[in-house]
């Protein structure tokens, strides 16, 4: 029980990284084209949609991964307990939020999956006139920038954990710098993201 444990939690924390985490900067660096433009955007869009393989690549390199993550990171999250003597407070309050985010991540990536993907399986365009439809109205806009907010703090102090779990940093001090690194990206992945939601919603 307890190697098929570790074997869940190593995975869950590579699955995390690759291909989950990799996706997640792939998929904002196709919609920050919406920064240039609906037309530079949908140029991007088009080129991701034709890639050869695509619902292969989706199902076993995103939708599979992503389901194993979610569902393993929720019996994480409703199994774990906090620990301050051994892990510190703030460190404990990174996890509490690691687990919020990874809650809220599952409602909002299924809602976008269902907005996106599955309306264009029954024909959608998926075009920067889809998104800006879906952001057309304060709520959606509110739901969408913390969805966003939420991935990349979720990413971002994931990283900081599988830098851990994976032996890359070791000690105190390594590891109080891979917090700055990763928060930093946190920072600027959010920032990106809001500004790419706001472009879309300013569209509409």
């Amino acid at each position: 029980m307890a190697t098929t444990h570790y074997f869940n939690r190593k995975l869950h924390s590579l699955l995390g990284v690759i291909p989950v985490g990799f996706f997640l900067v792939q998929h904002l660096f196709i919609n920050h084209f919406i920064l240039y433009g609906a037309d530079s955007f949908n140029r991007a869009a088009h080129f991701m949609e034709s890639l050869p393989f695509r619902i292969f690549l989706e199902t076993f390199f995103i939708y599979l991964p992503l389901l194993y993550h979610a569902i393993y990171g929720l019996y994480i999250a409703f199994q774990a307990r906090n620990n301050v003597t051994d892990y510190g407070y703030f460190r404990n309050v990174m996890f509490m939020l690691q687990r919020a985010t990874g809650v809220i991540l599952i409602i909002f990536i299924a809602w976008h999956v269902w907005e996106t993907r599955v309306a264009a399986a029954f024909g959608a365009q998926v075009n920067a006139q889809m998104m800006i439809d879906i952001l057309g109205s304060p709520f959606m806009i509110a739901f969408y920038i913390i969805g966003v907010a939420a991935a990349a703090f979720h990413f971002a102090n994931g990283m900081w954990s599988f830098c851990v779990t994976w032996g890359i940093t070791v000690g105190p001090k390594a590891q109080r710098i891979s917090t700055y690194v990763w928060m930093a990206l946190f920072l600027v992945l959010t920032f990106g993201g809001i500004l790419i939601v706001l472009e879309f919603a300013s569209l509409s």
